[in-house]
């Protein structure tokens, strides 16, 4: 019955930790309780079947923990869960084609570094280069700079 246990918690233990490394991101819940279900699993061996048992489970532990990483990297899995999308889209530049620098504009909402300006009869997403301001405030555009619209507070 004593074995039984052990080899329970070892494999709840290797469960846990490919949870741990592959699936949750950075120390968790997973990591902890692999870590708690290995050393009680060690402490039950060597408390119920002596110093050898205990050695044996030690050494059994380990291999398991270090033969489940490698199969499971080896494995296709990794490569089913992994993301294969290549990102195509492209940043609107129709705003940027549309609006010129030295037009002028109010903001439609505030703008807390970024929001959405009327230029010229057009709703656009700029971004200040005074820091905030408030909705209504007249605008200028300074610089266009890879798709956004820089503008500063008319002055």
């Amino acid at each position: 019955m004593e074995i039984l246990i052990i080899i329970a918690f070892i494999i709840v233990a290797v469960v846990l930790l490919l949870i741990e490394l592959f699936v949750v991101p950075g120390i968790s819940w997973a990591g902890i309780s692999a870590l708690a279900c290995i050393v009680y699993a060690n402490i039950y061996a060597f408390t119920h079947l002596g110093a050898l048992g205990g050695f044996i489970t030690m050494a059994v532990s380990a291999i398991t923990c270090i033969g489940s990483l490698v199969l499971f990297m080896r494995s296709k899995t990794l490569e089913r869960l992994a993301l294969k999308k290549d990102i195509t889209s492209k940043v609107n530049k129709q705003a940027e084609e549309s609006v010129k620098i030295g037009d002028r504009g109010l903001t439609t909402t505030r703008l807390a570094l970024i929001g959405y300006a009327d230029i010229e009869g057009k709703i656009v997403e700029v971004k200040s280069m005074d820091g905030f301001l408030s909705e209504k405030t007249p605008i200028v555009v300074n610089r266009i700079d890879e798709g956004t619209i820089l503008v500063e507070k008319q002055k």
